[in-house]
């Protein structure tokens, strides 16, 4: 593992969470004031993922073409451009405009999660991708206290401020101390620029769902909707049910994130050694049903605590595993590109999980959404079947689960750039 470049990138990423948390939970209360109603706010709140969702792919088949590193760059000063329109707002027009190139800026994510791909070891990349989740998680922990100490500090325009000067000094240090990836790749063995469009890798996912990555995606796509698209609405089951009240709602979100900040930081390398990442993300997809099916079951508090530790531990295993094969599977000249893609659908499934779920609470019982939910996530486990006999099998000679998964896939299937 490449530590100084992961080091670097983890506090450009930590830091750049904490701005991000600053201004959005103060956001309801400032559309408040300039008279915005829920929907209106929801509209705010949803900006921010669909404008990430657009322009994810084109984000990651820029740093394909270009760098990782000026697209890393180019996000955080976006996102300095934002904050620092929020701190002005004067309207629900300017408001909405910041959500924006907030969203804009962070859909870079998928190309920071390219980079720790590229200067990972293959059967590092997984452990490496889920520390990037870990320290995110610490930031978004640590930026809504940053948020309110500023609101008491300086006034309403302080957090705007503080989370524009944070992006302009992380884009400064990422500027002096991060490399470009391609610099730590054998430039010999780097294939040239991929002609594959964003649009071209969209249809890709959703015409050809036998092939590796897009079954990746696919599975991505569903565990990330029926995770978190259900659990925004777990207040109205918990309240329902616990007659739990906003005023003890954090102590239980803080134990989904506390929870799965601890798998990821202390179980899932450990994990990862032992099972690979294709049987991982397969006990990753059952872990998370059982949790959901718990949750949207439970009437009393034994089933609950079941429920929400299993959910932080199934996606602790799922989603780093399957980003991790994911940036196997496809051409590094394409990683960007793909892992943009994976969080435009991702993305599409965050917005449409929460609506969904609102209805059949509505219409059909609070627990309905949580156990359809770990329905859909189970109907994934196919996906994942080949990946898992074949690592099985591998393992038994070679010992590396990720060159066990690639030689398994690039031998049954076609990998993206063996189909061109």
């Amino acid at each position: 593992m490449n530590t100084l470049p992961l080091l670097v990138l983890f506090v450009t990423a930590f830091v750049d969470m904490i701005g991000l948390t600053m201004v959005i939970p103060l956001l309801p209360y400032y559309a408040t004031d300039f008279g915005a109603g829920a929907t209106m706010i929801g509209v705010l709140i949803s900006a921010f993922s669909i404008a990430q969702l657009a322009v994810a792919p084109s984000w990651g088949r820029f740093s394909d073409r270009y760098g990782r590193r000026p697209a890393i760059l180019a996000g955080l000063l976006l996102t300095a451009v934002a904050y620092a329109l929020f701190a002005f707002a004067g309207s629900i027009v300017a408001l909405l405009v910041s959500r924006l190139i907030q969203g804009t800026g962070g859909g870079t994510i998928g190309v920071v999660q390219a980079y720790v791909a590229d200067v990972s070891k293959p059967k590092e990349r997984t452990k490496s991708l889920g520390w990037l989740s870990v320290v995110t998680s610490m930031g978004a922990v640590a930026g809504p206290a940053f948020g309110s100490a500023m609101i008491s500090l300086g006034g309403r325009r302080a957090p705007g401020l503080a989370a524009a000067a944070l992006s302009v000094l992380v884009s400064i240090f990422a500027w002096r101390f991060l490399r470009e990836s391609t610099e730590l790749r054998q430039t010999t063995s780097h294939p040239a620029v991929s002609a594959q469009t964003s649009r071209g890798a969209i249809r890709r996912v959703l015409t050809r769902w036998r092939e590796p990555a897009p079954r990746l995606i696919w599975i991505y796509t569903i565990a990330i909707g029926a995770f978190y698209g259900t659990i925004q609405t777990v207040p109205l089951l918990l309240s329902s049910r616990f007659s739990v009240t906003e005023a003890n709602i954090g102590y239980f979100i803080m134990y989904l994130g506390g929870m799965g900040v601890v798998v990821r930081s202390l179980l899932l390398g450990r994990m990862v050694d032992r099972m690979g990442e294709a049987r991982l993300s397969r006990l990753g997809i059952v872990i998370l049903a059982l949790g959901l099916a718990s949750t949207g079951l439970a009437t009393g508090y034994p089933m609950l605590a079941a429920g929400f530790t299993l959910m932080p531990i199934g996606t602790a295993f799922i989603f780093p595993c399957v980003t991790g094969l994911l940036s196997t599977v496809v051409s590094s000249n394409e990683r960007g590109l793909y892992m943009g893609v994976q969080h435009t659908f991702g993305g599409v499934s965050r917005v449409a999980f929460p609506i969904l779920a609102g209805f059949l609470m509505d219409h059909a019982g609070v627990g309905v959404p949580f156990w359809l939910s770990a329905i859909l996530v189970l109907v994934t486990l196919p996906l994942t079947a080949t990946l898992a006999r074949y690592v099985l099998d591998k393992n038994r000679t070679t010992g590396d689960p990720l060159a066990s998964a690639l030689d398994e896939i690039t031998g049954e299937y076609p990998t993206v750039a063996e189909t061109k």
